[in-house]
């Protein structure tokens, strides 16, 4: 057999193994979707437990079942931008199977079927709050999704005027849970896939405090942090970032250094 042959087969082997391990942890993950919202449930401790994979990448469909099984819902309304063509997304599940509705929005081309809720925007702090506007995103709404791979830290410091219940946004897991550091901002910023992205979780969580967040956990691929109002809090046991911290996927390393930031 060949050594392409064999690639091949592995890739497939891999698939196949993927595949299967989340058929086992839907499972899991449905089982205790079914008793988050009971009066007697206590405080979610570790977010990781519900995932569940739909149309997310890392099982995040299952953690925002499991967020607003516990805080309820208002108007059902979603923001997300970095969703690429919208078919692998974070809020792809709450859109089309639990009728929610929103604002999608990517720098990329998608398909025509999805114009009435994807929109064609390069984000930027300058331009965010003027995007909401322009897409009459409500003041106050249920969930913002973030993931840009680059400049999500300053994008987020930059919307004040709205205010979603709550917040999930993706983390430099390759800066440690002890140092607050973000990328320099760049509007023009582009992420090459290297480790030079976004801003550490500590960052994450001392922005969110400052605009009234709490960070109630993280994926366990070390991939995203969820953050809901400090008044929703109580639904989940809040813990030191060090704690909540999961490390993530190794990448290319890029020499240049992310300064610290304070809020």
């Amino acid at each position: 057999m060949s050594a392409g042959l064999v690639e091949k087969w592995k890739r497939r082997v891999k698939r196949a193994s993927e595949k299967w391990n989340w058929i086992v942890r839907n499972r899991r993950a449905r089982k205790l979707l079914r008793t988050a919202a009971l009066p007697s449930a206590p405080p979610i401790a570790d977010l990781s437990r519900f995932e569940l994979k739909i149309f997310s990448q890392h099982g995040e469909d299952g953690i925002l079942e499991a967020i607003f099984a516990k805080i309820g819902t208002t108007n059902k309304y979603c923001v997300e931008f970095g969703v690429g063509k919208g078919s692998e997304c974070n809020t792809r599940n709450l859109v089309e199977r639990k009728n929610w509705s929103g604002l999608w929005m990517t720098g990329n081309e998608f398909p025509a079927h999805r114009a009435h809720i994807l929109k064609r925007e390069f984000i930027t702090a300058e331009n965010i709050n003027a995007l909401f506007k322009k897409y009459n995103v409500p003041r106050d709404f249920d969930l913002l999704n973030i993931d840009i791979d680059g400049n999500d830290y300053w994008v987020w410091r930059q919307i004040t005027d709205y205010r979603p219940r709550v917040v999930c946004m993706e983390y430099n897991a390759h800066i440690p849970p002890g140092e607050a550091r973000a990328i320099e901002y760049d509007s023009k910023f582009i992420w090459g896939r290297t480790d030079y992205y976004g801003a550490s979780l500590l960052a994450l969580a001392q922005l969110g405090k400052k605009k009234g967040y709490e960070l109630a956990g993280c994926d366990s691929s070390g991939t995203n942090a969820f953050f809901v109002q400090q008044e929703l809090a109580a639904h989940f046991e809040i813990r030191p970032v060090a704690e909540v911290y999961r490390a993530g996927r190794k990448l290319r390393h890029d020499s240049r250094t992310m300064p610290e930031v304070t809020v």
